[in-house]
């Protein structure tokens, strides 16, 4: 089964890849496709387990990396192309940088964890036999909602979207997010690296951007004041000068 993808505006201009992240789906981007779609080509993927890709099993980063090339392959005329990835669809970016025969020019990585937390594979299936039935319940999800800066337009989705996910596909995609560090000869790509994220991002997100944007010199850093996980969300208009005036 292939990746549901959603297209927007010039398919001969400049092409913009976003990769959303965990627990969401293409819909998160939605601002940005707004304003990007008139002189961009805008591809926005909904990742395996996720959105209307949620029949595909996740399985790791590298296969999911793999879907997203291949989406790109399927699309690319020749035009420039950046990768935007937001924290898993982030660390799937960085998997991308690291293959071989993926055509980029550049990749803005947002709230990527690359520090592997200790213990991760003990704690969890633990965790998401906690979190699980939590899913379902509305003030929690309430709660979640509202780190991640998704407003009443997008909750009742999100909401729906959560329950989707099912107990095997959250403990593979933990698993695989919490364990993931900076992939082999990322250090030897050439693409140009735009590592984005917030001044109110817990520590081990904040100590990853520094480890990212440290290991090449084709790699600068940002950080945002007063925002925790969810640039595009907290702030799209910020958020979308920001990104027009990097890739620019």
């Amino acid at each position: 089964m292939t990746l549901f993808v959603n297209e927007s505006g010039n398919k001969m201009g400049p092409m913009l890849v976003f990769i959303h992240g965990a627990g969401v789906s293409g819909w998160m981007w939605d601002k940005q496709v707004e304003y990007f779609k008139e002189h961009y080509y805008v591809v926005v993927p909904d990742l395996p387990s996720h959105g209307k890709s949620h029949d595909k099993e996740f399985t790791t980063i590298h296969d999911a990396a793999q879907d997203i090339a291949e989406v790109i392959r399927d699309r690319d005329y020749g035009q420039s192309i950046t990768i935007i990835g937001f924290s898993l669809g982030a660390q799937i970016a960085l998997e991308m940088l690291s293959m071989n025969g993926i055509r980029m020019d550049r990749a803005i990585i947002i709230s990527g964890l690359v520090t592997p937390m200790k213990f991760t594979r003990w704690i969890t299936k633990p965790l998401v036999r906690i979190f699980m039935p939590l899913t379902k319940n509305r003030f929690f999800s309430r709660l979640q909602a509202k780190e991640l800066y998704i407003g009443d337009e997008y909750f009742e989705l999100y909401y729906q979207e959560s329950a989707l996910i099912s107990m095997d596909s959250l403990l593979t995609i933990l698993n695989e997010n919490m364990s993931y560090c900076l992939p082999q000869g990322f250090n030897q790509g050439k693409t140009k690296v735009l590592v984005l994220v917030g001044a109110k991002e817990k520590k081990q997100i904040l100590k990853s951007s520094n480890v990212i944007s440290s290991s090449s010199e084709y790699c600068e850093r940002e950080i945002v004041p007063n925002i925790g996980h969810g640039i595009s969300l907290a702030n799209p208009a910020l958020f979308n000068h920001m990104i027009e005036a990097w890739i620019r």
